[in-house]
């Protein structure tokens, strides 16, 4: 059974919440840091980039160290304060789409996560679990947290809709349209309530952030093992998460972009592709696939539809269902001779919020030989596929909500 529990958050002053606010950093380019920090002495980006107060890139251990020290003097300045009594907190998220999120900003536990309680689709890089460790021990707190789903739940439905009648802690608007409201939860009761429907549940599935859950729970592991006196009430039991029911979770796919057809004329690419599609040239007129196990392709100026031959697929597992799963196997890794989706150069890819346009250019560019769509896949293909034990193949989903760093923040 889920166990999630009440934080004492440190959150933004309300006056310049806005400010403070930044996406996660690797979705910047160096020139946006640079202009955000340059006009932006708030932002967080100042906290996670210390190097720019010397106008030098540090890394490693030496930019943990800093990292902790900007954050402490964002606390100094009283540009950070932490609520004096542990609560949740209900976290609405509406993009410049309209669409809308609602859900509860919890710690949740570690050892959840080990015991599949807390279920993931994709896998992790070693390596990369062990630096975020390094990162959480040294910097002693957590600035984004992991997006879990959870079955709908009318329970906890109706105590976000009572919460949102009140006055917000805080609401903001970034710059690219999204708006954010956030209340906080703090009244004993209301907490057990919200504590015993997730008790309820039997599992909840991490729908983004599956390195900071692992890495969350090695920091677990590794200060449990140091503490004589351990009680499993100590800070590192848990992580911070924003939980939405699974009607909220908004699945884009990831369209795939190639540089070359490997060796291959487009004539023979073609015909080998026949083996497994049903082949229609569309012409110039772009083509978005509607259903599961169609995709669409452009190639040389002109769009293609592919239709699967079942005949020539075996679905054995909910992963050989996956429209990923498929493309990869019966063309990018057989024909194509793509077999690390993660670190080939050969391949890149286009969330699903861009239109086949987005694919067109790139190809009409020259920098790409061929692209590839397809339809998104679902809430219940990744649940089933995390309920198998399996993983899907990277860049499979692009989820929303996408979270901000630095509005809600978990201490060590």
């Amino acid at each position: 059974m889920p166990k999630i529990t009440p934080f004492k958050a440190v959150k933004p002053t309300r006056a310049i919440v806005g400010l403070v606010a930044a996406r996660p950093y690797q979705s910047y380019t160096i020139d946006e840091r640079e202009s955000r920090m340059a006009y932006n002495p708030f932002s967080f980006l100042h906290i996670v980039n210390p190097g720019y107060k010397y106008d030098q890139e540090v890394t490693g251990e030496e930019r943990y160290k800093l990292v902790k020290n900007r954050y402490l003097e964002f606390k100094e300045d009283g540009i950070f304060i932490q609520d004096k009594k542990p609560s949740f907190y209900v976290y609405k998220i509406v993009n410049r789409h309209k669409q809308e999120f609602s859900g509860i900003v919890a710690a949740t536990s570690a050892e959840d996560y080990e015991n599949d309680i807390i279920k993931k689709h994709e896998d992790t890089i070693a390596k990369r679990e062990e630096t975020f460790k390094s990162y959480l021990q040294t910097v002693g707190f957590n600035a984004e947290p992991v997006l879990l789903t959870y079955p709908d739940n009318a329970i906890i439905a109706n105590i976000i809709k009572e919460t949102q009648k009140e006055h917000a802690e805080f609401e903001f608007t970034m710059t690219y349209r999204d708006t954010h409201c956030l209340w906080k939860i703090d009244d004993d009761d209301t907490i057990a309530t919200i504590q015993n429907e997730f008790e309820k549940m039997k599992t909840i599935y991490i729908a983004d952030g599956h390195h900071r859950s692992a890495s969350s729970y090695l920091l677990h592991k590794d200060e449990k093992a140091k503490n004589p006196n351990h009680n499993g009430n100590e800070s590192y039991n848990f992580f911070m998460s924003y939980l939405i029911p699974e009607s909220d979770l908004v699945i884009h796919e990831f369209n795939r972009l190639i540089t070359d057809l490997n060796g291959l004329s487009k004539e023979a690419f073609l015909i080998q592709l026949d083996a497994s599609y049903r082949i229609e040239n569309r012409g110039q007129i772009p083509y978005k696939p509607a259903k599961p196990h169609h995709f669409s392709m452009y190639l040389d100026g002109e769009f293609y539809s592919l239709y699967l031959r079942k005949t020539a697929y075996e679905f054995k597992t909910a992963l050989d269902q996956l429209d990923a799963q498929i493309l990869y196997k019966t063309v990018l890794q057989s024909i194509l001779g793509i077999n690390d989706l993660r670190h080939d150069n050969r391949i890149s890819y286009v969330n699903g919020q861009h239109d086949m346009v987005t694919i067109k250019s790139g190809v009409d560019s020259g920098e790409y030989v061929v692209g590839f769509g397809m339809c998104p896949s679902n809430v219940e293909q990744m649940k089933q596929i995390a309920d198998e034990g399996l993983t899907m193949p990277p860049k499979s989903t692009y989820i929303l909500p996408k979270l901000r760093s630095g509005i809600t923040i978990y201490e060590y």
